[in-house]
């Protein structure tokens, strides 16, 4: 967070000099308006470019086990330029390897999804479940240890979850 400040004042710096560097050029003849103007532009630009490419860092920096299942695309209407083209606000992954089977039942396999949100500052959240790869039933495990059947979900056959997890 610190740090998107600090880039988003030098960007604002930079962009307000391109400004002066055109007033120079011009002999002062185009107005001095276009100082600021190109100041908020180029803070503007910035935060537009670190939202825009939060999803591509954040799956550069992750390890090979981890296999993107889901994202999610949001347009939200305090930022117009989402609306028309929306970029990529949260993402799941899965951890290969938390993959583990249930000796008594193949088909039951326990794993880890990590859920990442792009907010102020950047969410990452985790929570265990459990799969039974038969009947496609997806369940989440408490902080107890006991799943949370009132949280089932069934997947469809071409979920990229139940695929991942599945076919290990």
């Amino acid at each position: 967070m610190f740090w998107t400040l600090v880039a988003t004042v030098f960007c604002g710096l930079g962009a307000a000099g391109i400004a002066l560097g055109i007033r120079a050029a011009t002999r002062n003849r185009a107005p001095k308006w276009i100082i600021p103007v190109f100041a908020g532009l180029g803070m503007l630009g910035y935060l537009i470019y670190g939202e825009y490419s939060w999803y591509d860092h954040k799956q550069s920096r992750l390890p090979e086990e981890a296999v993107v299942v889901s994202t999610e695309r949001n347009g939200i209407f305090w930022r117009p330029w989402s609306l028309v083209y929306p970029y990529v606000t949260a993402f799941s992954v899965v951890d290969t390897n938390s993959i583990a089977r249930d000796t008594s039942n193949p088909d039951i396999i326990r794993f880890t999804l990590y859920r990442f949100e792009q907010k102020i500052t950047d969410a990452v959240s985790h929570r265990v479940h459990i799969i039974n790869c038969a009947s496609r039933e997806l369940v989440p495990i408490g902080s107890d240890g006991t799943p949370r059947i009132d949280n089932l979900k069934v997947l469809e056959q071409r979920d990229m979850l139940y695929s991942t997890v599945c076919s290990r």
